[in-house]
């Protein structure tokens, strides 16, 4: 049984201590970043910030004067049929890997020999606009769920860093069953909360609100392929090698 994240996103503070123990962990660099009359800092990922705390305000219904902040970790979700992994492998084999004990999604050292032709398809397939490539490596690189650290038997960095419990990991199964709970709990109060994606990935967001009241591509969306299309038939044809994919369209 693969290992699995549950985000419960009702419970983030947007502290960004998971954001700091990542970029730490991963012992990346500074980058020069801008004030754009938000809170969010950097304004997204990039190929040194694995993980970027979302920040996203919006009125509430009818009520003009009450203002929801939303606030939304994203990272890699560690799809559980990659839809990069197929595109990286009619390029270069073994550039991108599942590991098959933690089920993390791993760009390797190869993704340096992918072209750039190569790099867009792959950051293409991601329905969750994910990869990013070092300008100074060539590497593509994103979250590994801290792999190093879970083969031996430790949590993530960002779960290990979070202070209010939005952050978790553990067994597929044991997360599965954990986000269930806390939906059936978090209803009550927010009527909308949803989990995201729970048969698609493995790492499973708890969300209060409509996706589009987070960030762009909280959800993987159907609509980019023809109809009828279910998502788990989405996702079935994102795994397709791109160019076998171009001819299909």
């Amino acid at each position: 049984m693969p290992n699995a994240f549950f985000i419960d996103v009702s419970r983030c503070t947007a502290c960004r201590g998971c954001q700091v123990a990542c970029k730490e962990w991963h012992g990346l660099p500074a980058v020069r970043t801008r004030q754009q009359g938000t809170h969010q800092n950097p304004p997204d990922l990039n190929p040194f910030n694995y993980k970027v705390v979302r920040f996203n305000e919006h009125l509430h219904g009818n009520d003009r004067g009450h203002i929801v902040w939303n606030f939304f970790p994203d990272q890699c979700r560690h799809c559980e049929e990659p839809p990069c992994k197929y595109i990286a492998d009619d390029y270069q084999e073994g550039a991108i890997v599942k590991d098959p004990v933690t089920g993390a999604v791993i760009y390797t050292e190869l993704t340096r020999k992918l072209s750039q032709e190569a790099f867009e398809e792959i950051r293409d397939s991601c329905p969750y606009n994910i990869p990013r490539r070092n300008p100074e490596t060539g590497a593509i690189v994103k979250c590994d769920m801290c792999n190093d650290r879970v083969r031996n038997g430790l949590v993530p960095m960002c779960v290990a860093t979070c202070p209010t419990g939005t952050m978790n990991f553990g067994s597929r199964e044991e997360m599965i069953k954990l986000a269930h709970e806390r939906l059936d709990i978090v209803k009550k109060e927010f009527p909308k909360a949803q989990l995201v994606d729970e048969d698609l990935v493995n790492v499973i967001y708890l969300i209060t609100d409509a996706p589009e009241f987070y960030a762009d591509n909280v959800v993987a969306d159907a609509k980019q392929m023809p109809d009828p299309l279910t998502r788990k038939e989405f996702f079935a044809k994102l795994a397709q090698p791109m160019r076998a994919l171009k001819l299909k369209v």
